[in-house]
């Protein structure tokens, strides 16, 4: 079964579906069979097939990676429209990840980490994961019923201060921005332009929810000036409605999917936060009670598998708001003390030129930072280790540290 479908990769994309975002989705059947415990060897002539595949997907795909969902040109991260480069690539990255099981490769990883667990030996360990939850790191890391409460109740209070919700929206908004500009200029669509312009009110109504500097003493600041014919003071409410306005116009627009299910996920926050008022206007104590007010709504009613806490969690460790996607999902290996444990996760590259390995060892060090932080506020006990692990055709095996963490770039070849 494993054989029959990856194999398919070699000859055609019999199996795969383009969804409305350009992204390829390949037969569920093959992380199916990848699920079994005992994996189907490949033939050692399939090997050599598909490394021949590999290299001349390398060639089409370079300086060309895969960023958190979307296809990006590492040379200056500007996102790229392509639908059938998206579906070589993702071709490429299926095949990468069969050969990383393959005896040979694991035996590379051996001798390469000297001392280390035996990693991505399993076919569940060689997965692709989206990162979009709590509940999915807390699933991953085999934490309790009870630490997942005290996570959350930790986390709450911090990522729903009145300065990380706003940021994370208004990141959110500033990104729709700059890609419907890049947008326009290819085509001008009608729901692109009208979204345009809802983007740009919601920023101006969004403007008036940031306040003073918190770091200023409430004696400093200057009385807000009242004017006589002042429009009536915003709510969040009329964000939702923007958001939904933008939703409807952005809805079959393929550039736009992920940010349309962003828009989404965070909808949840403001239903919960619609009647509280956006004013700077009304005085500095009763901005203060309505920023309060923010904070306690979002911590009471955002529960532990609520993608919208998530997104504000990313903001506030990273500054960004976009879902984590792990190419190779590894696993946490422990000692035989039980007090060390290593987590291990991977990534495939299409060339190991210093600025796409150096772009491949951040993202590892995005998500494997993300999994130790709820580790550490779990209170887990035993010390994490993170290892980041890297594979590219032809590489020459190496190692670095990033930030403290230790990465590994292996070769793939037959």
């Amino acid at each position: 079964m494993a054989y029959r479908i990856v194999n398919n990769l070699l000859y055609g994309l019999n199996n795969a579906k383009i969804k409305p975002n350009g992204g390829l989705h390949l037969n569920v059947a093959l992380y199916h069979c990848l699920e079994q415990p005992h994996e189907e060897s490949l033939p050692p002539e399939w090997y050599i097939k598909a490394y021949k595949k590999l290299t001349k997907l390398t060639h089409l795909l370079k300086n060309v990676d895969l960023i958190d969902g979307r296809l990006a040109n590492i040379s200056d991260y500007s996102t790229i429209y392509d639908d059938h480069l998206e579906q070589n690539m993702h071709t490429f990255k299926e095949l990468a990840r069969a050969f990383v099981g393959s005896p040979s490769v694991q035996q590379a990883l051996l001798k390469h980490v000297k001392g280390s667990a035996l990693c991505f030996s399993k076919p569940s360990e060689r997965r692709p994961i989206t990162v979009n939850s709590l509940t999915k790191v807390c699933n991953f890391l085999n934490i309790s019923a009870q630490q997942r409460k005290d996570v959350r109740l930790t986390i709450c209070p911090q990522v729903t201060q009145h300065q990380i919700w706003t940021g994370a929206l208004q990141e959110i908004l500033n990104g729709m921005e700059s890609e419907m500009d890049f947008v326009d200029r290819k085509c001008l669509s009608k729901g692109t332009r009208m979204g345009r312009q809802i983007v740009i009110s919601c920023l101006k109504v969004l403007d008036t929810a940031i306040s003073y500097d918190p770091e200023s003493t409430s004696w400093m600041r200057l009385a807000p000036t009242k004017v006589a014919d002042s429009p009536a003071s915003h709510k969040w409410e009329d964000i939702l409605d923007m958001f939904n306005d933008l939703i409807n116009c952005l809805r079959n627009e393929s550039e736009f999917f992920l940010h349309v299910t962003k828009l989404e996920v965070m909808k949840e926050g403001l239903l919960q936060i619609k009647d509280v008022l956006i004013d700077k206007s009304i005085g500095y104590k009763e901005i203060r009670h309505q920023e309060s007010l923010v904070q306690k709504k979002l911590s009471k009613t955002l529960g532990h598998s609520s993608r919208c806490l998530f997104t504000l969690l990313l903001y506030y460790l990273y500054g960004s708001v976009r879902d984590i996607e792990v190419e190779l999902c590894g696993a946490v290996y422990g000692s035989d003390d039980g007090n060390k444990f290593s987590l291990c996760m991977g990534k495939i590259l299409t060339s190991d030129d210093e600025k796409m390995v150096r772009s491949g060892v951040k993202q590892l060090n995005k998500a494997l930072g993300l999994f130790k932080f709820v580790w550490e506020t779990a209170g887990m006990e035993g010390d994490l280790e993170l290892q980041g692990h890297l594979w590219c055709v032809d590489a020459e095996n190496r190692s670095l540290e990033y930030r403290e963490n230790m990465f590994f770039l292996h070769g793939i070849s037959v």
